[in-house]
């Protein structure tokens, strides 16, 4: 086993990402990408289903979900990226194919994503992610954001431990890595809804 936590000494600064900065970086991700025409869009699981599921909205078009990742359970357990979950073949070939992940650093898993859908025949191959670090910035064909800060997403940064909301560990750390603390105010500020049922 690897260490449970991606390596994030190269990362300057913290950079929170809001709802609403998620939803205008896919607004003008959607206004990039609508001129290629794309058919279906690939989404990488976990952190790239978000762009992939609004883009889908956007964009009119099926999202079918797809998981090639070094984690298991939330936890980097693989030095290389291994295919979970592989593109349908009948609905990738003779298409245009946008693949949709939340953040390119090497590029690795969407250099893997790519090669898949032309393997199976796909017409043209693009890309799009939400951010990309300043090393990764030459593979996808579409970047919301260069930088090599910490990004913050606000889908993942509390986790639920003995029954509560905290700071993700993974966060902790990398944020201990420039050696500042997890501070409450970076966490989104929302209670859990009260529910209709359950």
């Amino acid at each position: 086993m690897v260490d449970q936590f991606y390596d994030y000494e190269a990362r300057k600064g913290i950079r929170p990402i809001s709802w609403q900065d998620y939803f205008g970086l896919c607004k003008g991700l959607a206004l990039a990408v609508a001129p290629f025409q794309p058919e279906i869009i690939l989404g990488i699981m976990r952190g790239g289903l978000y762009p992939a599921a609004l883009l889908s909205h956007f964009l009119r078009i099926d999202m079918f979900p797809i998981r090639l990742t070094r984690r298991q359970n939330d936890r980097v357990v693989h030095d290389m990226p291994r295919w979970v979950l592989q593109p349908p073949a009948t609905e990738v070939h003779g298409r245009r194919v946008l693949i949709v992940d939340e953040i390119c650093s090497e590029g690795i898993t969407l250099r893997m994503a790519e090669q898949e859908a032309q393997t199976l025949g796909a017409v043209e191959v693009r890309s799009a992610v939400l951010y990309a670090h300043t090393w990764g910035q030459g593979v996808p064909d579409y970047i919301g954001l260069i930088t090599d800060e910490l990004i913050m997403n606000p889908w993942d940064r509390e986790v639920i431990t003995d029954g509560r909301f905290v700071f993700h560990p993974e966060y902790a750390h990398a944020l201990e890595q420039q050696g500042l603390r997890p501070d409450p105010a970076l966490l989104i500020g929302v209670e859990p809804y009260p529910l209709a049922k359950g």
